[in-house]
């Protein structure tokens, strides 16, 4: 799992690169975590084991579901020969991970919001299982709920929140807490935020950039997971057809007297290597997961832009506004139409308005233009903090992301090289067992 390291602050590396299996097994849970955050500071978060379960869904309908145990306890030095304290323990669905992460996008728009696991498995090869309720998908996707957390908690802002904090905490009445703060109230509708991506006069740069960026990561991670997934296809097929050189070798032994103790050894090297490939390719899918994340976080990078597009629109909408009302108190003063309107129509053919009517208008229109100058004030400053806020938190994604993608790219390559290792292995055992003949 790899979660959020800012600039500063204590860093615990996981992860290296070595290929024990206990090593290897760490890979999959972390790269690196920053621990300078006060969460992690104060508490240990681990999402330690997953449990099915069957019971009525709100159609009154029976259904299976999994959920997930998630353990906190105090971060706290354990004095040598102690014991660690308890953890204290509550069960979550993944229903529930997704309204926590459907809340942090809505109240910090401006922050690159860590996703989730795949609901489903994506980009698998024939012989994995693409249900959602096969055990080694569901071990899969609570280390990347673990994940998910743990970037949460090492995040400088996101650490803060009280609603996550209680997700950690509080079993029962974390939704109804959720559902307190309003936040649905603030979910942007789709066809909102459509309309400002295409109508913003002027788009900022940056933000062009990263849409196109986050379109490019994605297609390249995802074509990265679909030639991986081939390969595995591949590879599973030659590592069994190995199991045949057993076969042969076990029936020619039976044959063979002097010979028969050797080829009977060199056959059984060789049904090891042919078996192998099941726990080798499991071990892939954990690294294929890493990469699966920054695939999701593509979207997250959108869901940035897609926000910024509509703070900015607003903004030009304002000064829009203000800039129409302008116009009509200079053509109310100077009694001149620059364009035509349909209140000029009818000064022309009902007669023009009284000094009383006009002053009145003058006067509905000067409040409207300072309630506009206000609104296009308080917008700008909106529009100047989110582009603020958002860029620092880009900056710190980035770094976080030629980290992660560097790790997990050299941890796949260091396990090749074992795989590779072991087949050599093999093989020199089997020439071994042929001397011996």
């Amino acid at each position: 799992m790899m979660a959020d390291s800012g600039s500063s602050g204590e860093v615990a590396v996981i992860g290296n690169t070595d290929i024990t299996s206990a090593e290897s097994e760490n890979n999959f849970i972390n790269t690196m975590v920053e621990r300078g955050t006060a969460l992690l500071k104060k508490m240990e978060i681990n999402v330690a084991e997953a449990e099915k379960r069957t019971g009525k869904n709100t159609m009154n309908m029976q259904e299976t579901y999994t959920v997930y145990l998630i353990e906190t306890r105090p971060a706290e030095a354990v004095p040598e020969g102690g014991t660690p304290a308890t953890p204290d323990c509550l069960w979550r669905r993944y229903s529930e991970f997704e309204l926590l992460r459907t809340y942090l996008l809505v109240t910090y728009p401006y922050i690159v919001v860590p996703p989730l696991p795949e609901k489903r498995a994506e980009f698998v090869w024939h012989k994995l299982s693409a249900d959602n309720l096969d055990p080694d998908f569901v071990e899969r996707r609570r280390v990347g709920l673990e994940n998910f957390l743990l970037r949460v908690a090492s995040h400088p802002v996101l650490s803060n929140d009280k609603i996550f904090f209680l997700f950690l905490t509080e079993e029962k009445g974390w939704r109804e807490a959720v559902l307190e703060t309003g936040f649905q109230d603030k979910v942007d509708s789709r066809l909102k935020s459509l309309s400002a991506m295409f109508r913003v006069k002027n788009p900022d740069k940056r933000f062009t950039d990263l849409k196109h960026y986050s379109d490019e990561l994605s297609t390249v991670i995802a074509q990265l997971l679909r030639v991986r997934a081939r390969v595995a296809d591949r590879l599973y097929g030659v590592y069994k057809v190995h199991g045949n050189y057993g076969r042969i070798f076990s029936e020619w032994s039976a044959i063979e007297r002097e010979m028969g103790d050797g080829l009977q050894s060199a056959g059984h090297h060789m049904d090891t290597y042919a078996a192998s490939i099941d726990d080798i390719l499991e071990e892939e899918e954990h690294y294929a997961d890493q990469l699966k994340e920054y695939l999701f976080y593509a979207d997250a990078l959108r869901s940035v832009c897609k926000k910024h597009d509509l703070t900015q629109y607003e903004s030009e909408m304002a000064a829009q506004d203000l800039a129409s009302k302008k116009q009509q108190k200079e053509e109310l003063a100077t009694g001149t139409v620059r364009v035509f309107s349909l209140k000029g129509m009818t000064s022309k053919l009902f007669g023009q308005e009284s000094q009383e009517q006009r002053e009145s208008r003058l006067a509905a229109l000067e409040q409207s233009i300072q309630e506009g100058e206000e609104l296009l004030k308080d917008k700008n400053t909106e529009c100047q903090e989110f582009v603020r806020t958002a860029w620092e938190d880009i900056e710190r994604f980035k770094e976080q992301k030629d980290r992660d993608v560097r790790e997990a790219l050299i941890s796949y390559a260091i396990m090749q090289i074992s795989m590779c290792k072991k087949g050599i292995q093999v093989w020199s055992n089997a020439k071994e067992c042929f001397n011996k003949m």
